[in-house]
């Protein structure tokens, strides 16, 4: 029935005069319901684009698909590495390692409810780690686990490159491909709509030619004043975001990596060589600020270590790929700290003063002065692990502000981090606390709940 419906719509000039009259009229009203019809299937058209399109951009990515290495990065990065032991063990494996695989989402969700549990497994994870508690991550969905791990599990070894430029990066599993995909994506179905915008036009108007009806001169976009206003308020909220944003990140210095005066490794000091945090920066426990140590600190150990002799295991290069030469590091020092290494004496005035002069370190970690930071808080009460506001510091070989320490920042801390009560006589005043988790009306006492989100902590 179509598909006559259509001939005898086609060829009706061909029809006898005799039927001409019925044919005409059918004709005429059928083309003028067929047309609207047509016009009204490919508006519909359009919309069904921009709809796939605003859910595409506007829907969640499952996690599987995520970028697993951004949600190592945003949750686990400041304990774990996927290769090394660090203030938890090593993640690379760690699926095969433990009971199930619902045993693991249980410990990432929430540690403290499985050791309370009794499980074996968990309890001698947890003493075998000197008693660190984990964070506890119930916001995690299991998807976002599984991608985690994927992450961790496709981490290999970093090899030197042979070119001089450093290490190789690690290899990701996600990559961001899918950026790619979908930005691509985007661009095909907006040029659809507007492919198919020009053909609903051109069938508007070649359907009034045939019928003699006049057609509607089309205002072109640039002079349309629906456009010209969208096209104004969509520049407005882009100046706006980027004035905000840049208001915002004013001040911060994530990845901030001066040159400093001497090439100093954390990786040859406190990675290979196991150099605790607190012997160079040893007013971390007691005051303040961390402190940055004299030369003569320095030179307890480099009155004896006058070269650098891991240069074949352990080449240094700069950032921009220089190598350096370690023993003419060791040099510059000497020269700092006043060191005649060939008298094995430091030189002296008259007086008999040693000719040394202070390192002119680059500060790297800057806080504004508005704000109150007190590491022995942090480190002796709080102890939280060096590494979970200084990133990694003992595979850096020039130091860089691994985090972006903004308010946003530290206040997301307060609000995730749980408090050590076990063991920490510092919080023993919690009496109320204490008794709620004994009782099991409490598992765990975050630093929001202690006034760690109160103005007066760091502003007053």
């Amino acid at each position: 029935m179509t598909i006559q419906l259509s001939y005898f719509l086609d060829n009706v000039d061909n029809f006898p005069q005799s039927e001409l009259t019925f044919a005409t009229l059918f004709s005429q009203k059928t083309k003028q319901m067929r047309i609207p019809q047509c016009r009204v299937q490919i508006r519909i058209l359009t919309v069904f684009v921009f709809t796939t399109l605003c859910f595409l951009l506007g829907a969640p990515v499952d996690a599987n698909a995520q970028d697993g290495k951004a949600l190592f990065s945003a949750n686990c990065a400041s304990c774990h590495h996927p290769l090394k032991d660090g203030t938890g063990p090593a993640l690379k494996g760690v699926d095969g390692r433990v009971p199930n695989q619902e045993w693991l989402y249980k410990w990432i969700k929430n540690s403290a409810a499985v050791i309370a549990s009794g499980d074996k497994y968990a309890v001698n994870l947890y003493n075998e780690w000197n008693k660190t508690a984990m964070t506890a991550f119930p916001n995690l969905k299991n998807e976002e686990i599984d991608a985690i791990i994927a992450y961790v599990n496709s981490v290999e070894p970093k090899v030197a490159s042979g070119g001089g430029g450093g290490d190789v990066a690690d290899k990701s599993a996600g990559g961001g491909g899918d950026t790619w995909l979908y930005a691509l994506l985007t661009i095909v179905l907006l040029l659809a709509a507007i492919i198919l915008s020009q053909i609903n036009k051109m069938l508007g108007k070649n359907a009034n030619d045939k019928l003699g009806l006049p057609t509607k001169e089309s205002i072109p976009f640039y002079r349309n004043k629906v456009y010209i206003a969208l096209a104004a308020i969509l520049c407005f909220i882009g100046i706006g975001v980027y004035l905000s944003k840049g208001g915002v990140n004013m001040g911060r210095q994530q990845g901030y990596m001066p040159e400093q005066p001497i090439y100093y490794s954390h990786k040859v000091h406190a990675g290979i060589n196991k150099i605790n945090c607190q012997y160079c920066h040893s007013a971390a426990e007691k005051s303040r600020h961390a402190m940055v140590p004299s030369t003569n600190v320095c030179m307890n150990c480099h009155k004896q270590i006058n070269e650098y002799t891991g240069a074949e295991e352990h080449p240094l290069y700069t950032a921009e790929g220089k190598e350096v030469n370690g023993t003419a590091e060791i040099q510059k020092l000497y020269e700092y700290a006043g060191w005649n290494a060939e008298k094995k004496d430091y030189n002296r005035d008259a007086e008999g003063n040693i000719l040394a002069k202070a390192i002119p370190w680059v500060k790297i970690h800057n806080l504004p002065d508005h704000v109150y930071f007190n590491h022995s808080v942090h480190v002796v009460s709080g102890k939280v692990a060096c590494q979970q506001c200084h990133g990694n510091i003992e595979e850096m070989d020039e130091v860089k502000q691994s985090e972006e320490l903004s308010m946003g920042w530290c206040i997301n801390c307060h609000r995730e981090t749980n408090v050590q009560f076990a063991d920490n006589h510092y919080y023993s005043i919690f009496e109320k606390y204490h008794q709620e988790i004994k009782e099991g009306k409490r598992e765990n006492v975050k630093v929001s709940d202690i006034g760690g989100l109160e103005c007066q902590k760091c502003h007053y």
